[in-house]
């Protein structure tokens, strides 16, 4: 399966996590994978921005400017991606995410560098 095809798999594997349909089998951590950084923030702003605004300025979730999450700690906010939130429309995202892709995110949303400019 190339690159281009397993994010495509990602991104529906994602809609339907969170359509409460299944959930994914995890994939390995530390399996050699490079981090596509390009995607990732895409990934992001697609499927993040669906709950949590395109521009991440909120939605059905709350903003996710750095001004809204300044007090959190990027382990806080690596966390509630890892696990989610319960009894919130937060999922969790282990099952489609490694370990660094969720610190990779959780670093680029404290210093805002997803956040279109506005």
């Amino acid at each position: 399966m190339d690159k281009s095809s397993g994010r495509t798999r990602l991104r529906w594997t994602a809609v339907a996590a969170i359509a409460g349909l299944f959930v994914a089998p995890a994939h390995g951590e530390g399996n050699g994978n490079v981090i596509d950084e390009a995607e990732l923030a895409n990934m992001v702003i697609q499927d993040c921005g669906s709950c949590h605004g395109l521009k991440l300025k909120g939605g059905l979730g709350p903003p996710l400017l750095p001004e809204n999450i300044d007090r959190l700690p990027e382990d806080a906010i690596a966390a509630i991606i890892r696990e989610g939130v319960p009894g919130t429309a937060m999922p969790p995202w282990k099952a489609l995410l490694t370990t660094e892709e969720i610190r990779w995110i959780s670093e680029q949303l404290k210093s805002g560098s997803l956040v279109a400019p506005r």
